[in-house]
């Protein structure tokens, strides 16, 4: 259990300094980080941090697809915690 909660806090803080690095390269005009490489760090457990800097950073909130997909992703992350919290699973 203390590695699930370790990985969650870390995976989150990853997610939320990706959305301000692509934040903060978009308004420089460089290179950015790819919508896939954000879909997939938030998918693999960082969907609460992508969250929070896209709303924070006003970064990505036009997108539907970061719109339904971060929420949708935190709410299976959710689920699942719970249920291998309870007994669940595994």
């Amino acid at each position: 259990m203390d590695f699930l909660f370790f990985y969650v806090i870390i995976i989150n803080i990853i997610a939320f300094l990706l959305m301000l690095i692509d934040k903060r390269r978009a308004i420089a005009g460089r290179r950015r980080i790819p919508e896939r490489t954000l879909f997939f760090v938030t998918l693999i457990g960082g969907a609460c941090g992508g969250l929070a800097g896209m709303f924070l950073f006003r970064h990505k909130t036009k997108h539907l697809s970061f719109r339904i997909l971060l929420p949708l992703f935190l709410l299976i992350h959710v689920i699942l915690i719970y249920l291998l919290c309870r007994g669940g699973i595994l």
